[in-house]
């Protein structure tokens, strides 16, 4: 008498979490068992941080924006007040980027605001 195997709708249930796992060190690549449990995180982490992201890359570009605000001799809630008075719709990413890659265009666009003298 053999024991039952489940069939292989039981198996392709398991190859997929498998197939998830690859790359994960030890059992937990191999193990069907820890490696569900690895998945479970890891999809959790990743839903979490697709979220966080977000946030974090908003940060990122609002402290470049209040630096290159202050080598204008601005601070950072003036320049983005200046900016929607003057109506430069241009996002913060694009404006932290053009801080970084072109200074001169940056100042340019500060200038355009009419909060520094030209």
């Amino acid at each position: 008498m053999s024991r039952v195997t489940r069939g292989f709708k039981a198996r392709r249930r398991r190859n997929k979490i498998l197939k998830q796992a690859r790359g994960y060190r030890g059992g937990k690549s191999r193990l069907f068992r820890t490696a569900t449990e690895a998945v479970d995180r890891a999809l959790c982490f990743s839903y979490r941080d697709r979220r966080t992201k977000k946030r974090d890359f908003r940060r990122l570009w609002i402290t470049r924006l209040s630096a290159a605000a202050s080598m204008n001799g601005l601070n950072y809630s003036r320049l983005i007040g200046g900016l929607k008075k003057a109506d430069i719709e241009l996002d913060r990413k694009v404006l932290s980027n053009l801080a970084i890659v072109d200074p001169n265009a940056f100042t340019a666009v500060v200038k355009t605001t009419g909060l520094i003298s030209a």
